[in-house]
C-alpha cells in the first residue's frame, strides 16, 4: 500500500498531478477541500458542524477534519493506497494522521512537495483567476498571504517527514508531462 502526502503552495499544480497520479498507482485521492465540500453538501453531522466554523470565518478545527477523513480512509478500506492533498497542514495533524494510520496497520510512504518559485505560482494563480471565478485567485495581496501561512505552517511539517525519512521535493517548473514524469521516478523508486 503506498500512502502520499502531497505539498504545495497553491498554484503548485497538486490537483492537477494528483489525478495522474491516482489513476497511475490506482490511490484514492483524499482532498480536504472535497471532503468538506462533501460533508457539507450532503448534510452529514460532520459537515453541519464544520460548515458551522466556516459560516463564522473560522477554519475549521483539526479534530472534526480528522474525523472526515478518517470516515473517508474507513470508506475506501480496500483502496491500494491513498493520496493526502492539502492534509496534514501542521504538526499537530500529522501525527494525530500517522497515530490514526498505525491504528489500520499503516503509514506515510512518502510526502512530496511540489516546489516553485512564489513569483512564478504568483502569475499562474493570477491567470487562473481570471478563468476560474476564484476570488483568493484575483488578488495578488490574499495569494501572498496565502504563501507566508504556507511558509509558517508548512515549513515545520517538512521537518517532522525530513526526521522519518519520508520527504522528498520535486520541480514544479515544467510541463505537466515533465513534472508527473519526476513525481512518478520519486514514488517508482520508494
Amino acid at each position: 500500500m503506498i500512502n502520499i502526502v502531497l505539498f504545495g503552495k497553491p498554484g503548485a499544480g497538486k490537483g492537477t498531478q494528483a489525478e495522474f497520479l491516482k489513476e497511475k498507482y490506482n490511490l484514492t485521492h483524499l482532498s480536504t477541500g472535497d471532503v468538506f465540500r462533501f460533508n457539507i453538501k450532503n448534510e452529514t453531522e460532520l459537515g453541519k458542524l464544520a460548515k458551522t466554523f466556516i459560516d463564522k470565518g473560522d477554519l475549521v478545527p483539526d479534530e472534526v477534519t480528522i474525523k472526515m477523513l478518517e470516515s473517508e480512509v474507513d470508506k475506501n478500506q480496500h483502496s491500494k493506497g491513498f493520496l493526502f492533498d492539502g492534509f496534514p497542514r501542521t504538526l499537530t495533524q500529522a501525527s494525530t494522521l500517522d497515530a490514526f494510520l498505525v491504528s489500520k496497520n499503516q503509514a506515510i510512504t512518502a510526502t512530496i512537495a511540489l516546489e516553485a518559485e512564489d513569483e512564478i505560482l504568483v502569475q499562474r494563480l493570477l491567470e487562473r483567476g481570471k478563468t476560474s471565478g476564484r476570488i483568493d485567485d484575483q488578488d495578488e495581496e490574499k495569494i501572498r498571504n496565502r504563501y507566508q501561512e504556507y511558509n509558517e505552517k508548512t515549513a515545520p511539517l517538512m521537518d517532522y517527514y525530513k526526521k522519518n525519512g519520508k520527504f522528498h521535493a520535486v520541480n514544479g517548473i515544467g510541463t505537466i508531462q515533465e513534472i508527473t514524469e519526476r513525481l512518478s521516478k520519486v514514488i517508482d523508486n520508494l
